[in-house]
């Protein structure tokens, strides 16, 4: 796809990023056939190749509405097209550039505008752990579209492990999951524990910058990445730990692309580079946890269906993996029925900001899950979790707290 920037993008970094990318597409429209909005709403412009023209006549000097912005924001960038495309264009990418240059022309309004800045600094925020404990003693008084996200009782997490261990890794404990499930950290300590894997976490990390980027705030997500690399860094450069463990996959696709999102700044690039290398999901380390915990776990009854956070599968591109290990350590798990590969409406703050899309997405990705009748629902990341428990009855959990339970119970 040929495109003639306007003199504003001409030299600029942006523009030729942009541009670049732009080159590779080949407007085939693949992508609309895995797009979840472009399923539900059938409109071009709320598909990839949509968006790709409305940011394409943007960097060509064309007309830049409410429209444009409102399309751009509908878009749950799960990455799904990036899978399906032929031609490798990194959709993301150029997303996330269009909506910061939107942001920069259209102004929202002022609900809008306090909407995001509330979920951009109340979700990161220190304070945010004692409001959800407020929130669940005032329940009945939380606004309908945020109390479903939050439990009916204070969450608890079991007890820290305390064995130490020649093998460490560190860990980001998250901005939300601390406060609304603690106890996916707690059982990721107390697995890997099991494993002679010590779990560290380390003072001052915090929000991996996800959440301040997918709000147009890219500046604030790079000072997050910064912060977390200042807090890493003396264990990462005194060589004490072997890796930097993710057990919500968005973390984990984030902290992987601060070496790509930093790579301009010349007093973290090698830092940030560093950093990403060292990073890993949770689920690829499921191969050496299973063959660590053969014969010590009492596999519970019941079929286990799992979701696939687009993070994990889209964006870092790890399939099956947790499927097979668990099946291998003796769980029923299945996949979703069908669709597999949809998003379930959550995507960060999607679901806060996007409601009715989000809530459509959740039950068609929860009618295929139930499907196959399942005892337990598993996930990956703790959006998706809260998302989908939002509209189910069923447990909805991540899988290593499966694998502490069996761990934990009498053999």
């Amino acid at each position: 796809m040929q495109t003639k920037l306007s003199p504003e993008f001409t030299h600029s970094p942006v523009g030729k990023e942009a541009e670049s990318i732009l080159r590779s597409c080949v407007h085939c429209g693949f992508c609309n056939a895995t797009c979840p909005t472009y399923q539900i709403l059938g409109d071009e412009l709320d598909g990839p190749r949509g968006r790709i023209y409305l940011i394409k006549e943007m960097l060509e000097g064309g007309t830049v509405g409410r429209s444009t912005q409102q399309h751009l924001d509908r878009c749950l960038t799960c990455l799904n097209c990036e899978t399906t495309c032929p031609s490798g264009v990194r959709y993301g990418k150029l997303v996330g550039i269009g909506r910061a240059l939107v942001e920069q022309r259209v102004d929202r309004p002022w609900t809008e505008k306090f909407s995001r800045w509330l979920l951009k600094e109340g979700l990161t925020s220190s304070l945010f752990a004692p409001m959800v404990r407020i929130a669940v003693r005032a329940r009945r008084l939380v606004p309908g579209a945020l109390r479903k996200y939050i439990p009916r009782s204070s969450p608890r997490a079991a007890a820290w492990p305390t064995g130490r261990h020649e093998r460490k890794v560190l860990l980001l404990a998250g901005c939300v999951q601390p406060a609304l499930l603690p106890n996916i950290n707690g059982a990721t300590a107390r697995v890997l524990d099991a494993c002679g894997i010590e779990t560290l976490i380390a003072e001052g990390a915090g929000c991996c910058g996800a959440l301040r980027d997918h709000l147009s705030d890219h500046e604030g997500g790079l000072r997050d990445a910064r912060r977390n690399i200042d807090a890493w860094w003396p264990s990462v450069a005194a060589g004490t730990v072997d890796a930097i463990v993710m057990n919500a996959s968005a973390c984990g696709l984030a902290v992987k692309h601060y070496g790509d999102a930093l790579k301009g700044d010349t007093a973290y690039a090698e830092k940030a580079a560093r950093i990403s290398a060292l990073t890993q999901d949770l689920s690829e380390l499921l191969p050496a946890i299973a063959l660590s915990l053969q014969g010590k776990l009492r596999i519970p009854v019941g079929r286990i269906t799992f979701h696939a956070p687009c993070t994990l599968q889209h964006g870092q591109n790890l399939r099956g993996g947790v499927e097979a290990q668990l099946s291998a350590l003796g769980f029923d798990v299945q996949p979703a029925s069908r669709e597999g590969h949809l998003c379930c409406g959550s995507a960060g703050t999607y679901s806060v900001l996007q409601p009715k899309l989000a809530r459509e997405l959740r039950d068609r990705k929860l009618a295929n899950l139930t499907a196959t009748n399942p005892r337990t629902i598993a996930s990956a990341n703790v959006g998706c979790i809260q998302h989908l428990q939002s509209g189910t009855e069923l447990r909805v959990r991540h899988w290593v707290e499966l694998l502490d339970e069996a761990l934990r119970e009498p053999v």
